[in-house]
């Protein structure tokens, strides 16, 4: 299996090349050459499998120049009661009208970032000794809030490895800020941004593609990489859960073997929808992708008109992970739409870059109404939603599964489609406890953080997570916050390069 570039398609490389660069060198993001098919019979052998099985099956269809012995030593170190708070890694949660809650938060970050963020360094360290060995690995990473922890815990004190993480200073949730600037680890830095997620993601992206950064590093024996889910390790491990999920309902006896599903997706970067799209390619029976946005709805209008602009307000909402103007993952969508043609991809993210704006051709929108449905819904509706859902069924939703609910709810109503639904949650509830308690009908207004969450738990009788708990006796460590021109300097000083 050899992988592209978006902007490339003559560049070939192998998943261990693709995993240790992260970003080619000319922008571009790595995409497999052709997608490997599970058959029928695959799919069938996989519902009786565990976690770890299943992951292995996917990867080996991926990292072909991975050993058995290699994948089997990541997977079952990445997914196991150590790392997660369950055997069966991510959880599912039935709720009325043929809906299913895929939890995906039940890792040390609570945060569905975990299910690919324990992997990752394990594909990455051994990625580095077939291509790298002896180099010294450098992770950047933009976060809008989950991605930042659970790279931090995923990476700290990896041999070989040190990790920087940009978060927008004020575009994350006081429990994400708190995970983040508390975080132990020699290999670790934390820096808060003055602007939002997209400067941190522009700035990390032009860090890559810097060749006088580039230089200074190779000199000390550095090569940088990346944890965000621009990296095809980040994705590859997202595949995994969708197709356990379905497995896993034929299992369960919800569905029958071959009966399709919809899955419902909230997202702002693209990438946890695209793998659930991958996931369909690789023969997984899916009907609708259904893409969920906040009022930073950029995808809702992209899918439904076919034309990309983020020249608009940015909102800081409720659901900080989702306030994503540009969302980076959509290249990957667009490069397979047109046929690998990698001249539209450079013509139209170049457009992006230049202008803010691109205008995908009337081939691509056809293919886009046929896969995708996308809505989005305000901070009322999403704290409605919350409300609803809890005095309904007694479970508590975080504010972004919220708004995959809700944008579900408005499909069916739309559409009368009344296919069984999986509804990725990548959250739990009390990373966002503020906006969640105000939902529920609580006095948002305590300043003390976890105050406000002991009131949480009485008033839902629901227990917040031991490693978010944890964090209030752990001292701050990154106080740091620089404007978006002085990320690069900030990494090379931590570098020491």
């Amino acid at each position: 299996m050899n992988y592209r570039s978006t902007r490339n398609s003559s560049i070939k490389t192998q998943s261990a090349h693709a995993i240790v660069k992260g970003l080619s060198d000319e922008g571009g993001l790595y995409v497999p050459e052709s997608i490997p098919k599970l058959s029928e019979q695959e799919i069938l052998d996989l519902c009786d499998k565990s976690y770890v099985d299943r992951a292995y099956t996917v990867f080996g269809k991926f990292l072909t120049d991975f050993t058995p012995e290699e994948l089997r030593h990541c997977v079952e170190s990445a997914y196991n009661t150590k790392n997660f708070d369950t055997d069966n890694i991510a959880e599912i949660t039935k709720l009325k009208g043929g809906r299913y809650v895929l939890e995906l938060w039940h890792g040390p970050t609570c945060a569905f970032k975990d299910m690919a963020l324990q992997i990752l360094p394990y594909l990455l360290t051994t990625s580095a000794k077939k291509t790298v060995d002896g180099k010294q690995i450098a992770i950047l990473v933009a976060t809008s809030g989950d991605t930042g922890k659970a790279a931090l815990e995923g990476f700290k004190d990896v041999p070989g490895t040190s990790i920087s993480v940009f978060y927008p200073e004020d575009g994350v949730s006081p429990m994400q800020k708190r995970q983040m600037t508390t975080q132990s680890g020699e290999n670790v830095n934390v820096c808060a941004i003055k602007g939002n997620f997209d400067d941190c993601q522009n700035g990390v992206k032009a860090i890559f593609t810097d060749e006088e950064i580039a230089k200074k590093l190779a000199a000390n024996n550095i090569l940088l990489s990346s944890a965000n889910s621009i990296n095809w390790g980040r994705l590859a491990p997202q595949i995994v859960y969708y197709v356990s999920v379905y497995a896993q309902l034929v299992k369960d006896k919800e569905i029958e073997f071959g009966e399709k599903i919809n899955i419902v997706v909230p997202t702002g970067n693209f990438g946890n929808i695209l793998a659930a799209y991958y996931a369909k390619l690789m023969g997984i029976p899916v009907n609708k992708l259904i893409c969920a946005s906040n009022s930073n709805n950029v995808l809702t209008d992209f899918i439904n008109t076919g034309v990309y602009d983020r020249n608009r307000r940015f909102y800081t909402t409720v659901s900080p992970s989702m306030d994503i103007l540009i969302s980076s993952n959509l290249e990957r969508l667009l490069y397979h739409l047109t046929g690998e043609n990698d001249a539209l991809i450079n013509e139209w993210f170049g457009s992006l870059k230049e202008s803010g704006k691109y205008e995908v051709n009337d081939a691509v929108k056809k293919q886009l109404g046929e896969l995708f449905y996308a809505g989005w819904c305000s901070d009322d509706e999403t704290k409605s939603v919350i409300s609803k859902t809890f005095a309904d069924e007694h479970y508590l939703l975080d504010t972004h599964t919220a708004v995959a609910v809700k944008v579900c709810e408005d499909y069916k109503s739309k559409t009368g489609d009344n296919t069984k639904t999986v509804i990725a949650s990548t959250a739990n509830p009390y990373k966002f406890g503020r906006a969640v308690y105000e939902a529920v009908g609580g006095n948002a207004s305590i300043e003390d953080e976890f105050e406000l969450i002991a009131k949480l738990e009485e008033k839902t009788g629901t227990k917040i997570p031991a490693p978010l708990a944890a964090t209030k006796d752990k001292a701050v460590r990154f106080t740091g916050s620089v404007e978006k021109q002085e990320m690069s300097k900030t990494v090379l000083d931590f570098l020491g390069s």
